[in-house]
């Protein structure tokens, strides 16, 4: 299997089918948010790639390369590798929508400098950033969108058996597009707030220059922050509306790199993820 024989026959070279199944399926993992982030601990994410692996061997015909430490063999262990980072980046996209709006939000309220260490990536982000980011998590698996984004892991590999050709310029462009709806739901999620927060900063200044004496941009930074919260209260039911349909067209993004222009889905949960996309089809 790897060019070397430990006298083990069938049982060896099971053992290596189940070692390459985990590329894939690792890679998926330690891209995605939520079992990639920093506060995950690796043998956590080993565990559950070895778990998926096994039922992945039991379901599917999957063959590994003859020789696996051959160069034909390291090609493709490095799709496998391409397959699963671009099935989790599509979901970093997604997750990375909110903080964007936050940051709108954060610097309308001159809430920018708040801000903490980020347990999802390990670096800092706003206070606003990691409301929203929670908030998409409880409804990401609140929805069971993680386990519709498993099956499609799974699928992949009757979809894209290793070896066939994935990553095409289509498939690029899919995700760049996708990137860039991810931008326009960020700022539709911080629109509200950002509104509102213009309008009294307009009012502060036409009083402020109308009365100077007043001095009323010592009250601007309490006004603002106060009409931030109470603009994200009021549209609270908005918010979770849109951070709903972003987790699912995270999936549905998902699912449309690896089933448009190929086979169709064999499984009940990528199909409902298929029919999870905006354009319905």
């Amino acid at each position: 299997m790897i060019g070397l024989d430990f006298g083990f026959g069938p049982l060896e070279a099971e053992f290596w089918r189940f070692v390459f199944v985990m590329t894939r399926i690792g890679a998926a993992l330690f891209a995605v948010p939520l079992f990639g982030a920093a506060a995950v601990p690796s043998q956590v994410r080993v565990i559950i790639t070895g778990a998926l692996a096994v039922f992945v061997c039991a379901w599917t015909g999957v063959a590994a390369p003859p020789a696996l430490l051959s160069l034909a063999g390291m090609i493709d262990i490095a799709g496998e590798v391409v397959i699963g980072l671009a099935l989790g980046f599509v979901l970093q996209l997604a997750f990375a929508a909110p903080v964007i709006g936050a940051e709108l939000i954060g610097a309308g309220m001159g809430m920018s400098i708040a801000s903490t260490a980020d347990p999802l990536n390990g670096a800092h982000s706003p206070v606003l950033g990691q409301y929203f980011s929670v908030v998409l998590t409880l409804v990401f698996l609140g929805t069971g969108a993680h386990l519709d984004w498993i099956s499609l892991v799974v699928e992949s590999y009757r979809t894209f058996p290793p070896g066939s050709p994935w990553m095409t310029p289509g498939r690029l462009h899919m995700i760049d597009a996708f990137a860039g709806d991810m931008f326009v739901a960020g700022i539709s999620i911080a629109l509200p707030v950002v509104v509102l927060l213009l309008v009294v900063q307009i009012v502060t200044g036409v009083i402020s220059r109308s009365a100077p004496s007043l001095n009323l941009f010592a009250l601007g930074l309490p006004a603002g922050v106060l009409a931030g919260i109470v603009a994200m209260i009021v549209s609270a039911p908005l918010i979770s509306d849109r951070l709903t349909d972003l987790a699912h067209t995270a999936v549905a993004q998902s699912a449309t790199l690896l089933f448009d222009n190929g086979p169709k889905p064999h499984t009940a949960l990528a199909a409902n993820a298929r029919k999870a996309r905006p354009d319905g089809r």
